[in-house]
């Protein structure tokens, strides 16, 4: 198993940048894949990014190419999301998940940090 805690959240202007830290437990955090999900408040979860293994690879949602960049440093046991032009819509509690790969689901999950963008 293992057990995640997010941070950086906040409250930010629109334009403005943050980045999401998520440290992982355990000792075989380097055999996750990781993922950064968000979820507004009326709305169904989202996936928002994702980060192989070895962080060689990496997905995202289209909103949010070219101006979010999720990376890893498996040394730290932790996955990041950097957020820069940040809009209002991205508003939303931010939380990051691990897969065991090759399961295609993501199992274990943070408690979320909140960001909030103003306009």
């Amino acid at each position: 198993q293992v057990q995640l805690v997010e941070s950086g959240g906040g409250l930010v202007q629109a334009g403005g940048s943050l980045r999401l830290s998520c440290a992982a437990s355990g000792r075989t955090f380097s055999s996750y894949a990781m993922g950064w999900f968000r979820q507004a408040p009326g709305k169904e979860r989202e996936f928002v990014a994702g980060i192989a293994r070895n962080g060689d690879s990496t997905d995202y949602q289209n909103s949010v190419k070219g101006r979010f960049t999720i990376f890893r440093d498996n040394a730290k046991n932790t996955v990041y999301l950097q957020m820069n032009s940040l809009k209002p819509e991205d508003t939303a509690v931010y939380y990051c998940a691990a897969r065991a790969v090759p399961a295609a689901k993501y199992a274990y999950w943070g408690q979320g940090t909140q960001v909030t963008v103003s306009s």
